[in-house]
């Protein structure tokens, strides 16, 4: 699969920015994560990562979740793009379809879609407002007040440890993946 051609599709079907830029958070994590678990495949879970949420802009997911990640896999085939594995970890990240999370992939993605949003959320409370600034003691510990963020899924973040990732060095993961895009990410 083309990276180039991931680029195009999420730049066709995607327009709002902070949802491509959570597009290339969550590929930057999923190439990471990759480089640990299946270093085989890094730019396939990245490409996986960059295309999750290639519907959020065509379907009305927030009145109906269950049409996002269906909707995705609906673009992706009808343009030759994708295969099984990548469908079913886009449409097992997202709990509204009932997909269960079979496999590594799965898990990876499930995990790494709130963490990114969870990590940028706390980059913005500090003053220069960059994930440089984020520490991994910083992320472990919000993650039990329940009052910031609120949306993130703390369960989904949580869930890495089914792949023998626990979740501070997860957090660290992240941390690095998206510190090494900060100027695509605009912190």
């Amino acid at each position: 699969m083309d990276r180039e051609r991931a680029v195009e599709l999420l730049g066709k079907y995607l327009t709002s920015p902070h949802l491509i830029k959570h597009s290339y958070a969550v590929e930057s994590v999923m190439r990471a994560l990759a480089k640990k678990l299946d270093p085989e495949r890094v730019d396939f879970w990245g490409i996986v990562g960059l295309l999750h949420d290639l519907d959020c802009d065509v379907v009305d997911w927030k009145n109906d979740p269950s049409l996002h990640g269906p909707k995705t896999i609906e673009i992706l085939k009808d343009v030759s793009f994708g295969n099984d594995e990548m469908y079913h970890a886009i449409l097992a990240h997202n709990e509204a379809t009932n997909t269960p999370i079979t496999n590594s992939l799965d898990r990876a993605l499930y995990a790494s879609d709130p963490i990114t949003g969870f990590i940028t959320a706390i980059a913005l409370v500090y003053p220069d407002k960059k994930v440089k600034s984020v520490k991994v003691k910083s992320i472990v510990k919000r993650m039990d007040e329940v009052r910031f963020a609120a949306g993130a899924n703390r369960e989904a973040m949580r869930s890495i440890e089914n792949l023998g990732i626990s979740f501070q060095d997860f957090a660290q993961i992240s941390l690095d993946a998206m510190c090494e895009i900060s100027d695509v990410l605009g912190l």
